[in-house]
């Protein structure tokens, strides 16, 4: 697919901005109802996903040329799915698709955004999106008993990702992750230092070429290896291994499972017993990718015709990602698997979940826009009463954890992952 191939749907865009928020019947109060970050932010047209649409078409046109205001406005964007989600409670459209196709288009024409240059030239450099040195990328796993899959056979493959291998920080969530998954049993195995970039975020940014490279090396290595089952505990990559491989390649015979869904299966077989008892009340933020963006891919090979030479139909019926299918109940039923726990959710859950703010390049950036958005949401969080915030993914913990360094709100952050080995 190409740009021109959304022209219709940008056309069709009626400007009612219902991409800018939740769906009214969703709508708790005016305080918690928008769920772009950018429209938040910048409260401009443009940085909605209807402005998008406008913007795309007249690059179509010719009506606009590439400015730096342009290019501000294009990656001043999460890539969150919000207003996909949004826009297709009524119409059938692919909003973030097309967004995904500017940028796309951006790279092509060589307009390219200083900041995510220095991204990717390290992508390149070192195969991590963290400007961080390869040989450092398996040091998160130094004295843990693993196979390497380079080396062994294993049934299931555990990949880190970026993220956790380099931000040390973290490293006590993933290596408590690999603890976990051998106490009950599981035949894993990692990379190490072998492990590459799953390619997601190079291919949010526009750079497909970079994105397909990394995507073939991970499949040829995990074929090789004879792996038929990837667990991740990063929510970008399940992204990219679930649905951008399949979507992008047309390849995909490994089962993908994020690590949420690994451990509610492995308490709900009585594997992992949670006997000790946190009296803490908590509220679970649903990253973007794993919810809302996290739905399997269906292909579809039709075409778009007019019937009364008026209303645009799909022939067959186009199968649609409405963010309804995401991973929501896994991570929630572990958590109230935790003897002692309160869930308490935020009026914005699930598929109309806030972004934290760190996706799509804008932590990169736009680092003042990030933490803005996860400001937003740590207001969220506090106001359920909760004591602290859960989440499934080192991205939105990051950058949640930067958030509060800087404004000094007292709400902790953890990974689900945390709160049930000390429940073990």
């Amino acid at each position: 697919m190409a740009l021109k191939d959304f022209e219709q749907d940008m056309l069709k865009c009626p400007r009612c901005s219902e991409c800018k928020w939740i769906p009214l019947s969703q709508i708790r109060s005016w305080e918690y109802a928008q769920v772009c970050p950018s429209i938040g932010k910048y409260n401009f047209h443009a940085y909605s996903c209807g402005g998008k649409l406008m913007m795309g078409n007249a690059i179509l046109d010719g009506r606009i040329d590439y400015t730096d205001e342009y290019l501000n406005i294009l990656y001043r964007c999460q890539m969150c799915g919000g207003c996909d989600v949004s826009c297709k409670c009524n119409k059938d459209m692919e909003p973030f698709a097309i967004t995904q196709e500017l940028r796309i288009k951006a790279v092509e024409d060589g307009q390219l955004l200083p900041a995510h240059m220095i991204v990717i030239d390290g992508l390149k450099a070192e195969d991590n999106m963290m400007l961080e040195e390869k040989a450092k990328r398996g040091k998160w796993a130094e004295g843990l008993d693993i196979k390497n899959i380079t080396q062994d056979k294993a049934s299931v493959y555990f990949h880190a990702g970026c993220r956790y291998s380099f931000d040390e920080e973290l490293w006590p969530v993933i290596r408590s992750t690999v603890k976990l998954l051998q106490k009950s049993g599981v035949d894993l195995a990692i990379a190490g230092k072998d492990e590459n970039c799953c390619g997601g975020r190079a291919y949010e940014l526009g750079y497909v070429g970079e994105f397909t490279k990394y995507a073939e090396n991970n499949l040829e290595m995990l074929k090789n290896a004879g792996i038929k089952t990837i667990v991740t505990s990063c929510a970008d990559c399940y992204h990219s291994f679930k649905v951008l491989y399949p979507k992008m390649l047309n390849k995909q015979n490994i089962e993908v499972i994020h690590i949420t869904e690994y451990l509610d299966r492995l308490i709900k077989k009585g594997k992992l017993k949670l006997t000790k008892k946190i009296p803490m009340a908590v509220t679970y933020h649903d990253p973007c990718h794993l919810g809302r963006m996290g739905e399997s891919y269906t292909p579809w090979q039709g075409i778009t015709k007019r019937v009364f030479n008026q209303v645009l139909v799909y022939d067959p019926p186009k199968p649609w990602r409405r963010g309804t299918h995401g991973i929501y109940q896994p991570p929630r039923d572990s958590i109230q698997s935790i003897p002692g726990i309160d869930l308490l959710e935020m009026p914005r859950h699930k598929e109309y979940a806030w972004c934290c703010g760190s996706g799509g390049g804008v932590k990169e950036a736009y680092p003042d826009f990030a933490i803005w958005a996860a400001q937003q949401r740590l207001a969220e969080a506090k106001a359920t009463g909760a004591e602290a915030m859960i989440t499934a993914c080192p991205w939105c913990k990051r950058n949640f954890l930067d958030a509060i360094k800087e404004n000094g709100e007292q709400l902790k952050i953890y990974d689900i992952v945390e709160l049930i080995e000390q429940s073990i």
